[in-house]
C-alpha cells in the first residue's frame, strides 16, 4: 500500500536536468487538499472503505502515514487489470498527463504478475503487511483488509534537481478482471513547491 501511494506521488515529482521550476536537493513539495471516493454507485465488487494520507500537508521527501480498509466480494485472480488516468488542471481545462516511465496515465496489464516481480512468490510479505496479515501475491480472497495506520521514513535524497509540476491534479483508478470491472477510485490533490 505504501508503495503504490509513494509511486502515484512520484507521478508528480520527475527528475531531470531542465529550466522548469526545480528543487535542488531535498528541497520539500508539499502535497495538500487529498480526497478520494469510489466511482461506481456502489455497484463494483471491491470498493475502498476508507483512505486517509497524513500528515496534511505531506511533505516530499517525508514521513507518510496511509490508513487504507477495502473490502472485496469477489476473491481476486490473475489477471488484475489496473488502468490509471492522471490529470492536471491548467487554466480551466484538466490535461492527460502520458505514461512516462511508469509513472502517469498508466495501464498495468497485471497486477499479480507486478507483485510476483517485487516480491517473488514463496518470498514472506514484507512489513507492515506480514505483521497485519496482509496478502501480497494473488489470489485475494474475498473479505475484508485493514491497513493500520503505517509510517513510511524519510527516503535517502536523491542527487540532481526535481522538477515540480505545482497545481491541482485528480487521479481516476479502475482495477478489471477480462471484461468485469472491479473497482473504481478517484482521487484529487495539490502540489506545491516553495
Amino acid at each position: 500500500v505504501h508503495e503504490l501511494v509513494s509511486n502515484v506521488l512520484k507521478g508528480f515529482i520527475i527528475t531531470v536536468r531542465g529550466s522548469m521550476r526545480t528543487l535542488s536537493p531535498c528541497q520539500q513539495a508539499q502535497v495538500d487538499g487529498f480526497s478520494w471516493k469510489n466511482c461506481d454507485n456502489g455497484t463494483d465488487p471491491v470498493e475502498v472503505q476508507s483512505l486517509s494520507l497524513a500528515p496534511d500537508p505531506i511533505c516530499i521527501p517525508g514521513d507518510l502515514k496511509v490508513n487504507l480498509a477495502v473490502s472485496s466480494k469477489v476473491d481476486l485472480t490473475s489477471p488484475l487489470k489496473v488502468v490509471l488516468t492522471v490529470e492536471k488542471k491548467i487554466a480551466d481545462m484538466w490535461i492527460k498527463i502520458p505514461c512516462l516511465d511508469q509513472i502517469g496515465s498508466c495501464t498495468y496489464e497485471d497486477l499479480c504478475n507486478i507483485l510476483d516481480n517485487a516480491i517473488p512468490p514463496g518470498t514472506p510479505c514484507p512489513e507492515p503487511l506480514l505483521s497485519y496479515g496482509l496478502p501480497c501475491h494473488c489470489p485475494f480472497k474475498q473479505g475484508s483488509w485493514l491497513n493500520p495506520v503505517g509510517e513510511r521514513q524519510k527516503p535517502p535524497c536523491a542527487n540532481g534537481s526535481v522538477l515540480v509540476l505545482n497545481g491541482d491534479y485528480r487521479i481516476e483508478g479502475v482495477m478489471s478482471n477480462g471484461a468485469q470491472q472491479l473497482s473504481c477510485v478517484k482521487m484529487a490533490l495539490s502540489l506545491h513547491s516553495d
